[in-house]
């Protein structure tokens, strides 16, 4: 008792003990935070989870089926995941009215929160590829401009052009412009393949080439045009189109004028 009595006299033992009851209280109030934390997201979750299946209800159930199980006129959905839904939807081209033409760039119908719900929804099916996080999208930081540019013309030239302006494709059917596209939207599509497009997976081009790609297809369309008009920078083609028609259109003039003239 004496021991005890002179250890609680030392004037060290009041801080150590504040110190351990703030420790014990900061313990408890972070596991406690976790907790309500937790909870709270996994209800805002839920919220947007069912947000989203509202929404598909409404505007995609008629084309894909009640339980996106897919239809003659639309595929499944189920196992696309997120990133899928998000470039689609987020680029305007889904919804459409004709499933029987290609899905065009435009307007999106939906807002942003709209589609993130509708992204989650889809995600809940199967799971499928997410969509990137800021984080995994830092081109400027983890791209390689020369790199990309290899890999681009190596894997994406030959459908949308050696300067990324889009291209035709076969049964009326075309590669769109990568000009003014979403760096997140870029990625989406090389991990999901949309129409006509393969799918790049991870083994295939790594995230890292991934966005070595981004990076040159952005630098790409900072280049000035020194020569003047780009004629959509698909080559000589359309160069050489343009100068017989305006050389030739200007060489019958001329001789439509001399032989007017000689009468």
């Amino acid at each position: 008792m004496k021991r005890i009595s002179r250890y609680r006299r030392h004037k060290a033992a009041a801080p150590l003990l504040l110190f351990f009851a703030l420790l014990t209280v900061g313990a408890t109030f972070s596991v406690a935070s976790a907790t309500t934390s937790a909870e709270t997201t996994s209800a805002d979750r839920s919220v947007q989870i069912e947000e989203g299946r509202q929404i598909f209800l409404k505007g995609c159930s008629s084309c894909h089926g009640l339980n996106a199980e897919g239809a003659q006129i639309a595929p499944s959905l189920i196992g696309v995941g997120a990133a899928s839904v998000d470039f689609q939807v987020g680029t305007g081209r889904m919804p459409m009215a004709d499933m029987s033409t290609q899905a065009m760039r435009k307007d999106p119908i939906y807002n942003a929160e709209e589609t993130a719900a509708l992204a989650a929804y889809v995600a809940t099916l199967a799971p499928g590829p997410a969509i990137p996080g800021e984080s995994e999208l830092n081109f400027e930081r983890d791209g390689s401009t020369a790199e990309g540019g290899e890999l681009f013309r190596n894997n994406c030239a030959m459908c949308h052009n050696f300067a990324g302006q889009g291209g035709a494709l076969t049964q009326g059917k075309y590669a769109p412009t990568l000009m003014g596209v979403e760096p997140k939207h870029i990625y989406e599509a090389m991990v999901t393949g949309p129409q006509s497009m393969p799918v790049f997976s991870d083994k295939t081009i790594t995230p890292e080439e991934k966005l070595s790609i981004i990076k040159w297809i952005k630098s790409a369309e900072k280049e000035p045009n020194l020569g003047g008009a780009s004629l959509g920078r698909v080559g000589p083609v359309t160069e050489g189109l343009l100068g017989w028609v305006l050389g030739l259109g200007m060489l019958i003039g001329v001789a439509v004028w001399l032989a007017m003239k000689a009468r």
